[in-house]
């Protein structure tokens, strides 16, 4: 077990060097950023690029993959912090006092922004590869930002977003594949 606690003593160490770079100049820059709302238009012009040579069917496979993909995120996510019920920093006596924080509640072990973001960007990676190629030079980024959002707000430890990046690696692809095998299955070319 002590080894466990010294993992989370340096996440927590972590998490208060990180956050305390922040300055309330930028401040309003990370609370859009950790918007999901703000990215909408992202989302639309991603979800026009994945769609655009597609047949309708495929393109109401794809649809009901991403859907399919964000929900599984979100609950598995849900899941891990109700079963683990680590509290976030700013809620979290002893670190909350050290850190530069946002409005706060409930737990955050693991990141359901981050989980969603990466799912998000390596399902649009993955569809995209061949006619756009430098999309990873945008999408992975854009994850990670976001991820990086959380920590700075002080909402999750870097732990949470490490395993919510990871896990939603784990999720892009999952969906991606079966996005492909409905395709194969349902579609007729």
């Amino acid at each position: 077990m002590q080894i466990i606690d010294q993992i989370l003593e340096l996440d927590r160490d972590l998490l208060v060097y990180l956050n305390n770079l922040g300055s309330p100049t930028w401040d309003s820059f990370w609370l859009v950023v950790t918007n999901k709302l703000n990215f909408i238009p992202l989302y639309i012009f991603l979800l026009y690029l994945m769609c655009k040579n597609l047949s309708k069917k495929a393109i109401l496979i794809l649809v009901l993959s991403l859907i399919a993909m964000i929900t599984f995120t979100d609950q598995i996510t849900n899941l891990f912090k109700f079963s683990f019920e680590r509290l976030r920093p700013c809620a979290q006596e002893g670190v909350m006092e050290q850190i530069r924080q946002s409005a706060c509640w409930g737990y955050g072990f693991f990141s359901g922004h981050s989980s969603n973001t990466m799912a998000v960007a390596i399902f649009t990676i993955l569809m995209l590869k061949l006619p756009n190629r430098k999309m990873i030079y945008l999408m992975l980024p854009w994850s990670i930002v976001v991820g990086y959002s959380r920590i700075y707000l002080g909402l999750h430890y870097p732990l949470d977003i490490l395993c919510g990046l990871t896990f939603g690696v784990f999720s892009g692809l999952l969906f991606y594949t079966l996005f492909k095998y409905l395709e194969r299955r349902l579609v007729v070319v």
